[in-house]
């Protein structure tokens, strides 16, 4: 039997073929998947035990690229979840919080806290070519990963190619453009760590700026 690897492997090679099973699948204008694709998500959207997607979540998911929420996490009303160009898997015990939006690749894991209005997009537009609009140039993605026992507060972006340690705390409104180690408390824009915990004298020392 052909594997899903090797087939996917033969349709990168043939761009044409590529490009009309993208066509067949992703509406051109909407930049999200056809009425039918989204009919059959069921079949193909991995969700643990007790795992809970509100309603009104918008799910623009496709079946080329994983999408898994792991056990009794939550995604929360009016967020908004992208598969097309990169996988977003979601640990266990996991909250997504209201109006956020995740762009893969994104992998974020067991005991986190994203609160209201949070953008985790592992993706970026092209820009350097002058003579083509920034629409027509090529993205380009980065592999974002927050790791265990995190809590983002509202309103911060979660630029690609971040990966934030665990047991980390970002403060509201930060933009985060850079790895956060285990063990911090960041804010601002752009970020900066502000505390980390010390093991040895067992407790947060404050970091001068």
């Amino acid at each position: 039997m052909t594997s899903k690897a090797s087939i996917s492997d033969k349709i990168k090679q043939h761009p044409r073929l590529k490009q009309f099973l993208l066509k067949l699948m992703m509406h051109p204008v909407k930049t999200r998947p056809r009425l039918w694709l989204r009919l059959l998500q069921f079949l193909y959207i991995k969700r643990g035990k007790g795992s809970v997607i509100y309603r009104n979540v918008r799910k623009d998911l496709v079946p080329f690229n994983p999408f898994l929420l792991g056990n009794f996490s939550v995604i929360e009303s009016f967020s908004a979840l992208t598969n097309a160009v990169g996988e977003i898997i979601i640990g266990n015990h996991t909250r997504i919080g209201l109006g956020n939006t995740i762009i893969g690749p994104v992998q974020i894991g067991n005991h986190v806290n994203l609160a209201q209005n949070v953008v985790v997009s592992g993706l970026n537009h092209n820009y350097e070519n002058p003579d083509n609009t920034i629409a027509d140039q090529r993205i380009k993605t980065s592999l974002i990963t927050i790791s265990d026992d995190v809590w983002i507060g509202a309103n911060t972006t979660i630029l690609a190619g971040v990966t934030i340690g665990k047991h980390v705390v970002i403060g509201a409104g930060s933009v985060v453009n850079k790895d956060i180690p285990d063990y911090s408390v960041a804010v601002g824009n752009p970020a900066r760590i502000i505390k980390q915990y010390d093991f040895n004298e067992q407790k947060w020392i404050k970091i001068k700026s």
